[in-house]
């Protein structure tokens, strides 16, 4: 059965879908069956990922949901794309703001993508979810469905002050209907090692949340991330042997071995 990991922050700009996109196919790349869900009416992965004009797609996660919701019989993979880096994407896009009006009159309405995603975890190791920038019921169901999270943040002090709103609403969702709702990490992203203000706003981060978080290795400032982007590659295509590929492999590195522990 897979392990659900959600990229999760409610402030926008901080990484998440760049943080899913190269966590998963660096999983890929270490054998790893790995299906990417974009729960972003915003169709970031899925452009990302080289899937261009997500609101031309017929069918995203938001008619895949909508289908289980009515109860209409579909073939397990209906929606799935392939990535050429080894990878499943179930797309996304502005459909997906509609379903979160929809969900409002759903009874139980916070486990809509639970329930989904219990049919299709049997064929992968790892389900990777990219979050809108919220904290919403579309967030709420990824935090119910999910066996973890990863927060990136960036390396800024309002970012950082942001992190305790999720947390608080991490606990509520453990105590109410995911008690097995483990934090996988922090990701500092975006970091400009070369300022001494992002050097102490990681400190910061680290001082204040690394006892009870694990803090991964910084994710450095990169024009070779931007421009993956545009591409629809992986950074471990693009700049293989550059920093921000060094510091992805040791965030899949952590990743798996979180999952022997």
């Amino acid at each position: 059965m897979a392990r659900v990991i959600a990229s999760v922050n409610q402030k926008g700009g901080v990484g998440k879908t760049t943080i899913t996109m190269n966590l998963g196919i660096g999983l890929a790349r270490a054998g790893k069956k790995v299906l990417m869900i974009d729960f972003d009416p915003q169709g970031s992965l899925t452009d990302c990922l080289g899937f261009p004009e997500p609101d031309q797609m017929e069918i995203t996660v938001a008619k895949v949901l909508m289908n289980s919701i009515n109860d209409v019989q579909t073939d397990i993979s209906y929606g799935i794309l392939t990535h050429p880096e080894g990878v499943d994407v179930l797309p996304s896009n502005i459909e997906l703001s509609g379903l979160e009006v929809t969900l409002v009159n759903v009874m139980c309405r916070e486990l809509v993508l639970k329930n989904y995603l219990e049919r299709i975890k049997p064929l992968y190791d790892y389900i990777l979810i990219d979050c809108m920038p919220s904290l919403g019921i579309l967030t709420v169901n990824v935090l119910a469905a999910a066996d973890s999270v990863i927060i990136p943040v960036k390396a800024e002090k309002p970012s950082i002050r942001g992190l305790q709103q999720l947390l608080r609403t991490i606990g509520k969702v453990r105590k109410n209907m995911n008690p097995n709702l483990a934090i996988e990490g922090v990701v500092p992203n975006m970091v400009d090692c070369r300022t001494n203000y992002a050097k102490d706003v990681v400190n910061l981060l680290t001082e204040a949340y690394g006892g009870p978080l694990k803090i991964y290795e910084s994710i450095p400032q990169s024009v070779r991330m931007a421009e993956t982007a545009a591409e629809g590659k992986s950074i471990y295509l693009h700049d293989a042997e550059g920093k921000a590929a060094k510091a992805y492999e040791s965030l899949v590195k952590g990743v798996l071995e979180s999952e022997k522990q």
